[in-house]
């Protein structure tokens, strides 16, 4: 592979584009990254389907999908099972281990590929680890988490980090110091900042 053709998954890259099955509303859909761009993408990988803290996880990012939607999001979540297996734990309750309808695609990594790509394929095991990226309008990964798999994630730290990166991108003379939240006064400067603004709307 030339150096051209290596693909990066770091904060400030563009996201490697990928196209692969996703089930979207119980059905088999080829879906493509780059389609999703002009909008923010939360891409979430989670290591495999009908296991115990996986569907925790997946399930509460569906129970938050509208506040995602109004800010412009996109949510996708990823794992190396097929697209059939997604199927399966999406038509099996919570109560009985699965999720339930989703209200975002789940996308099939079966090729392992996305994750290859993405930097977040656990050789061990063969299965992608527990990593979030948030994308921007542009493509662009403006976050990445890592969590070991014992332990899920936080929809909240998420919501909160996707409104920093969205208030930074609408106002560019401001900065946004630690535990900032939608609302909360940010730091200003250059020669234009004279004091507090209000909050952003997305974008």
């Amino acid at each position: 592979m030339s150096q051209a053709e290596i693909k990066e998954a770091r904060v400030g890259m563009q996201a490697p584009d990928f196209e692969a099955i996703a089930v979207i509303d119980q059905e088999f859909e080829q879906i493509k990254l780059s389609n999703f761009q002009g909008k923010y993408v939360v891409l979430f990988f989670y290591p495999a389907d009908f296991t115990f803290v996986c569907p925790t996880e997946v399930a509460a990012f569906s129970d938050r999908c509208l506040e995602f939607t109004q800010l412009d999001t996109q949510i996708l979540g990823v794992s190396v099972d097929s697209q059939f297996c997604h199927l399966a734990w999406i038509q099996t309750s919570r109560s009985q281990g699965g999720v339930g309808d989703l209200n975002y695609p789940l996308v099939s990594d079966s090729t392992r590929a996305i994750s290859n790509d993405f930097n977040v394929l656990d050789a061990a095991t063969g299965m992608a680890m527990r990593a979030l990226f948030i994308l921007d309008r542009q493509g662009i990964i403006q976050h990445c988490t890592i969590n070991n798999l014992e332990f899920g994630r936080s929809t909240e730290e998420t919501l909160r980090t996707l409104k920093a990166i969205q208030h930074i991108q609408k106002y560019a003379d401001q900065l946004c110091p630690v535990d900032w939240q939608e609302g909360q006064p940010t730091i200003f400067f250059g020669s234009n900042s004279s004091g507090p603004k209000p909050g952003s709307e997305p974008g």
